[in-house]
C-alpha cells in the first residue's frame, strides 16, 4: 500500500510506462517530479508482469529466519485459552521445555492472537477481573483535590475575541518574542466524592505554599456546608501535595492518599469537574481578560453547587445531598 506522500499511484505508474515507450526515461521522470531510478523500477516491472507489475507489494520479508516458529504460537494459545497465564508464565514454561524466548515476545503474539487481555479469553465478552469503584459512603469521607493549568488571558481578550490577525493579537506576539511571559492560571479545586460539592480558586501557582493555603479555606468552606471532618483527602503526586507543611495542615485525623503513579483515574471525581468547568465556563465564550473569567468562575460554582442538576445525586444538585442546608442567595437591600 503507497504511503500518503506516495507521488504515484496505479494509474499514475500506467501513464509513466506509457511515455516512456516513446520518450527517454530520464526526460518522464524529471517531468513528473521523480527519480530516474524510480520510474525505471515501474518500466522493467511493466516489462516483465504487466499490469500486474504496477500494483503494490508487501513489504513483509520472504524469509525470517528469527520468526517464532508456528508450533510454539499454537503453543502459546493453548496455554493462554486453557489456563489463563501471562506472558511471563508462558516465556518460563517454554523455557522449560528447551525454547528460548522473551517476555515481550509473548506479549506481542498474544496481542496478534486477540488474546492480549484477559477479558478476550471469554466467549461472551464479559472480564474475569471486576472493577472496583472509589465510592464515598458520606459527606467529607473522600475529599479530592488537583490544580489545573490554564493559559492567562491578555487584558483587553486574546485571539478568541479580537482573531488572530487582529492588532492586540500581533501586539501580543510582539510582547512574547521581546521576552514577556503571558503567564498561567492555576485553578486549584476540591470536590467531596459523596455530594460532589465543589470549590475551586484560581491562584497564581501551584506551589506547597499555596496548597496549603488553599486546603485551609476549603475546609473552612466545606465546614459552612456542615461538613466539618475530612476523613480522606485524595490527591495525585505532584510536588505541592508531597510537602510537610500541607501534610500538617492535613491533619493527623485525617488520612492523605496519594494515587497511583499515571494514573488519574483514581481521582476522576476532580477530574471529571475540571472537564465539566473547562467545558461550561473555560472556553465556553470568549473573555476580555483574566479579571472578567475569574469572575465567571465564581458564579459558575453557585450555580454549579446549587442549581446544576448531576447525575451522582439522581438529577439534583450537589448541594441537596448534604444534610445541612445552606442558603447561597445574596441579600438585596434595594
Amino acid at each position: 500500500m503507497s504511503h500518503r506522500n506516495a507521488p504515484l499511484s496505479v494509474e499514475g505508474r500506467l501513464r509513466l510506462v506509457q511515455r516512456c515507450q516513446h520518450r527517454p526515461i530520464a526526460h518522464v521522470a524529471a517531468e513528473m517530479g521523480i527519480s530516474r531510478a524510480c520510474a525505471s523500477k515501474w518500466v522493467n516491472r511493466w516489462r516483465r508482469h504487466g499490469m500486474q507489475g504496477l500494483q503494490d507489494r508487501s513489504s513483509v520479508p520472504r524469509s525470517c529466519p528469527t520468526a517464532t516458529p508456528v508450533p510454539v504460537i499454537e503453543q502459546i494459545e493453548t496455554w493462554r485459552r486453557q489456563h489463563k497465564w501471562s506472558a511471563a508464565r508462558i516465556a518460563h514454561e517454554l523455557a522449560e521445555l528447551g525454547v528460548t524466548i522473551h517476555r515481550r515476545t509473548v506479549t506481542r503474539h498474544l496481542h496478534r492472537l486477540g488474546l492480549g487481555r484477559r477479558r478476550f479469553l471469554d466467549p461472551c465478552g464479559d472480564s474475569n477481573r471486576v472493577p472496583s469503584r472509589i465510592t464515598a459512603r458520606w459527606p467529607g469521607h473522600m475529599v479530592h483535590l488537583d490544580v489545573k493549568k490554564v493559559g492567562r488571558i491578555p487584558d483587553g481578550g486574546g485571539w478568541r475575541v479580537h482573531g488572530r490577525d487582529s492588532t492586540q493579537h500581533r501586539a501580543v506576539d510582539r510582547a512574547k518574542t521581546a521576552g514577556a511571559k503571558g503567564g498561567y492560571v492555576y485553578l486549584h479545586s476540591a470536590v467531596d466524592g459523596y455530594s460532589r460539592l465543589a470549590y475551586t480558586e484560581p491562584l497564581h501557582d501551584e506551589k506547597g505554599a499555596t496548597a496549603v493555603a488553599f486546603l485551609t479555606r476549603a475546609k473552612v468552606w466545606f465546614a459552612a456546608h456542615g461538613i466539618t471532618h475530612l476523613h480522606r483527602v485524595i490527591t495525585d503526586n505532584g510536588a505541592c501535595y508531597r510537602s510537610g507543611d500541607f501534610a500538617r495542615t492535613v491533619g493527623r485525623t485525617t488520612r492523605h492518599q496519594k494515587t497511583r503513579p499515571f494514573t488519574p483515574r483514581h481521582n476522576g471525581k476532580v477530574e471529571r469537574y475540571q472537564r465539566i468547568l473547562a467545558e461550561e465556563v473555560l472556553y465556553a465564550r470568549p473573555y476580555a481578560g483574566e479579571h472578567e473569567r475569574s469572575a465567571a468562575i465564581a458564579v459558575w460554582n453557585i450555580h454549579y453547587n446549587y442549581h446544576r442538576p448531576h447525575s451522582a445525586a439522581g438529577g439534583r444538585p450537589p448541594a441537596s445531598r448534604l444534610a445541612q442546608g445552606v442558603t447561597n442567595l445574596r441579600p438585596s437591600y434595594t
